[in-house]
């Protein structure tokens, strides 16, 4: 293989990361990962009902809980552990499964040939097998595993529908709390007041929240880093803020510093009942957030992430609440608000401005899980585990920025429905601790494997270790939770349940496609032989197959030719794959080979694009399909001396070769077009016909024989081009259980509602055959 064509240049390359850019980085994640850990103080405490809090020291026990929470899970699990768990930097469940399906063979969805694999097979590099653990000999555990990475993806959506809600409600109710107080000042009269306050209480928290929800959603697609500079202002602010506070009330209230002590937990658990166990669910809001450290990572960077957690973010939460926990203390029973962080902001003038900045704060706080259940769908997609949607990429420079439309409405309209359907912090905090606290769990289990099996191979121990130190204290907040099942948090199961069927049905659909496509796949010499049987004819013209597989020719077309059986002079066999950078060089996009003898006039094409480039939109993008493919068959004798290639052999090739001249028609407005290949033309017609080919002047290098076969592929083009679609359907076989049933039809009905596939977008509808096939499964 030329070394000009070294497939190098498009791999993904990992550069070391330079502290102002790790700066700006953390500057942005504040605004992002953060905003949802640092606005918890708005509800951990504000939920608990005080009437079963049984005295000050009990305060003490439960800060002592909140203080080892946040310094064992967010700062010792995720960002010291946890991070270092990336999938080529993407974060959340997804990408520990992903890593475990490719380091411990344990995914199921059937491995196809990559086209980075076909490029190292062309130089003769062999492919590494994977190290085979020993959960390979046991299906059912890759089906746990795979139902465990579902069940974290789903949790995570849910959590950015459950927070928005929660956190703006929480600072909705805060302001109509400020305006309450300010109610005295223009009425004297106590039954007015009442009056006022249960108007405030009727239209503010709620419809205000719901307004705040909506700009929100609108916001999203402005993109990670437009919102994160917008954003990280008001958190650093809010932090400050906070922070200032905690440490007022920690120089008036000093006691709670001993509470640091892990003996005060002990205590708590020595006397726990019932009442006071489901206390801990509100704990553990504490944490709420700390998920979005990992699942959020794609958007930013390992250092940027720890930085900002360890030197701003732990203290400042630490110091807050200190505070919120010392004063709660010494004021328990004054009011019935006094556990809220507003009661804590003792200066009249200073609360008022407080409850302005947690309404920005909540905003923030929202973002967090709203990014994250973006990543998360998109991690699902990219492994057939999501119906298709759209997903916009927001930036060149982070590959795990992303905007998913669909997903946006999809959260903006469940999130408002839960905030209307219940109206109450209490119960939107309950559904949103055991959403938070399964997370968790389920990314615990998924990190004990990765440390089994990728980074500590000969210390087990390490991965046992890991799992009953964390799993312990996240079992125990899980068991509080389950206390308030019938109290909101029933509606994360019933969610969760419907995501996971979702996400189970279109993976078991797409794995029996692929599996049916793989069977049923037939070769070249299989059309070939066929083909006087039949009376095949080869009519002129090219035809494009569109195909998932990249090896044999699918089985919807040989279920046409079959049918009817006729094919194209000349049928290039078309496939898409994506690669983790964000452009392909335009000399470095396609990978073409042949099939097949010469005189079959069979090609394979393989389009290579990054996910920011948008080869399918460009209006000549088959022009540049039959130029390279031109420049393959001239280029081919100096790389291959044989008349037959091994399929699979392939050369590397851009937009920029000259084995085919292009050239345009007589423009419409009767001016002349020159040579498209010549950046220095100036088209000045706006209306034109498509481009046509003509061969290079006669050349004494070039092959007599591959000069007939560049002109009988001239001459194909301009008998017409054709675009060949499989549209499956899946079917069941009689006898079949009922759950297959389910996914069967759960399936084709997502597939007929959901978007369709990239490629038959910009086909023109002349020009396009869909071929219908039914699979049986």
């Amino acid at each position: 293989m030329d070394p000009s064509l070294s497939p190098v240049s498009i791999h993904y390359a990992i550069k070391k990361e330079t502290w102002r850019r790790t700066v700006v980085l953390s500057f942005q994640s504040l605004g992002i990962v953060y905003g949802r850990l640092s606005t918890t103080p708005l509800y951990a405490f504000g939920s608990i009902d005080p009437s079963t809090i049984k005295s000050g020291e009990q305060i003490y026990e439960l800060f002592s809980f909140v203080f080892w929470t946040l310094t064992t899970i967010p700062l010792l699990k995720y960002a010291f552990i946890v991070l270092k768990a990336d999938d080529n930097g993407e974060g959340g469940t997804f990408a520990l499964y992903s890593l475990l399906c490719r380091h411990a063979n344990v995914g199921l969805l059937p491995s196809d040939v990559s086209a980075t694999e076909l490029m190292h097979q062309e130089e003769g590099t062999p492919t590494k097998m994977k190290v085979e653990s020993r959960e390979r000999r046991y299906k059912s555990s890759h089906y746990l595993l795979l139902l465990l990475a579902l069940l974290g993806s789903c949790l995570i959506i849910c959590d950015g529908i459950f927070t928005p809600a929660l956190l703006v409600l929480s600072a909705t109710s805060n302001l109509r709390r400020s305006l309450s107080q300010l109610a005295p000042r223009f009425t004297s009269s106590e039954k007015a007041r009442q009056s006022v306050d249960k108007y405030l209480k009727k239209y503010i928290p709620v419809p205000v929240a719901c307004a705040i929800l909506i700009c929100l959603f609108l916001l999203q697609r402005y993109g990670t880093n437009r919102i994160g500079v917008i954003f990280a202002p008001i958190v650093i602010v809010w932090l400050m803020f906070i922070c200032g506070f905690g440490l007022y009330n920690i120089v008036h209230h000093p006691q709670i510093l001993w509470a640091i002590s892990p003996t005060y937990m002990f205590r708590f658990i020595k006397k726990i009942d019932v009442t006071s166990w489901k206390l801990l669910s509100s704990t553990a809001l504490c944490i709420a957030g700390s998920e979005a450290m990992f699942a959020d990572l794609g958007h930013f960077s390992k250092r940027s992430i720890k930085v900002t957690f360890v030197f701003l973010v732990y203290p400042a939460l630490v110091l807050c609440y200190a505070g919120q926990a010392a004063f709660f203390s010494k004021h328990l029973g004054t009011s019935d608000d006094d556990a809220h962080l507003s009661e804590s902001v003792t200066h009249r003038q200073l609360n008022h401005i407080f409850n302005i900045l947690s309404l920005f704060a909540s905003l923030v706080g929202s973002q967090a899980t709203i990014t994250a259940s973006f990543s998360i769908i998109n991690q699902c997609q990219a492994l057939a585990c999501f119906p298709r949607v759209k997903v916009i990429h927001t930036s060149e420079k982070v590959r795990g920025q992303v905007y998913v439309p669909d997903a946006n409405w999809m959260l903006m309209v469940l999130s408002l429905s839960i905030l209307i359907g219940f109206h109450d912090i209490s119960a939107i905090a309950n559904a949103t601790g055991l959403a938070v606290i399964c997370g968790m769990l389920v990314t615990t289990c998924l990190m004990s494997q990765i440390i089994a099996l990728q980074w500590e191979k000969t210390v087990a121990f390490l991965s046992v270790l890991f799992l009953l130190f964390f799993g312990s204290i996240e079992a125990l907040y899980l068991s509080s939770c389950f206390l308030n099942f019938t109290k909101g948090a029933w509606c994360v199961i019933v969610l969760s349940l419907i995501f996971m069927t979702i996400m189970v049905s279109w993976h078991y659909g797409t794995i029996k496609k692929y599996e049916f496509d793989i069977e049923n796949k037939v070769t070249v010499d299989w059309l070939t032989d066929l083909s006087p049987g039949l009376g095949v004819s080869r009519v002129s013209g090219i035809g494009f197959i569109h195909s998932n597989i990249v090896t044999g020719i699918p089985a919807f077309f040989s279920h046409f030719i079959t049918n009817l059986p006729a094919f194209h002079q000349v049928l290039i066999l078309l496939s898409f794959k994506s690669l983790p950078v964000p452009y392909i060089p335009k000399n470095e996009r396609y990978l073409i080979g042949r099939i097949g003898h010469k005189e079959y006039k069979i090609y394979r094409c393989i389009v290579r694009y990054g996910y920011r480039d948008h080869v399918r939109d460009v209006n000549d993008f088959e022009d540049q399909i039959i130029s390279s493919v031109g420049e393959f068959i001239a280029r081919e004798e100096r790389h291959h001396e044989a008349s037959v290639l091994q399929e699979g052999r392939m050369i590397i090739l851009g937009t920029n070769g000259n084995a085919l001249v292009p050239f345009v028609e007589q423009s419409e407005s009767g001016q002349q077009v020159t040579d498209i290949e010549n950046p220095t033309t100036t088209i000045t017609s706006t209306r034109r016909k498509k481009n046509r080919f003509m061969l290079p002047a006669s050349s004494p290098k070039m092959n007599p024989l591959v000069r007939k076969e560049l002109q009988e592929l001239v001459d194909a083009r301009e008998s017409g081009t054709a675009y060949f679609l499989g549209h499956s359907h899946l079917k069941v076989r009689k006898g079949t259980n009922f759950v297959k049933q389910f996914l069967v039809m759960a399936y084709a009905f997502l597939d007929r509602n959901c978007r369709e596939p990239p490629i038959a977008l910009d086909i023109p509808h002349a020009a396009l055959l869909e071929v219908g096939m039914v699979y049986t499964i």
